[in-house]
């Protein structure tokens, strides 16, 4: 799964690859809160326990159902999320 069909033509270079990453970290919350799960990005500074990515979290129980270390990418919280529907 990925941006394959999404087309930005009022946005340039840098502006558009933001603007396809902000899409599909967007469809990777949606696919997650389709499962009944939380998929919360990293904030913080990347380091050891911190790979700035991603983790899923059921919200019922508050706990780390995948990606206990934020290295979840958008398309691996997409591809979970698609295994548990």
């Amino acid at each position: 799964m990925g941006t394959a069909g999404l087309t930005l033509p009022c946005l340039k270079g840098a502006q558009k690859e933001v603007c396809m990453c902000s899409i599909l970290e967007n469809k990777a919350r949606r696919a997650a809160k389709k499962v009944g799960l939380l998929a919360k990005k990293s904030r913080r500074q990347i380091s050891m326990d911190n790979h700035g990515g991603f983790t899923l979290i059921d919200p019922y129980r508050n706990w780390i159902v995948a990606g206990e270390r934020y290295d979840l990418s958008p398309d691996d919280v997409i591809e979970f999320c698609s295994k548990q529907d």
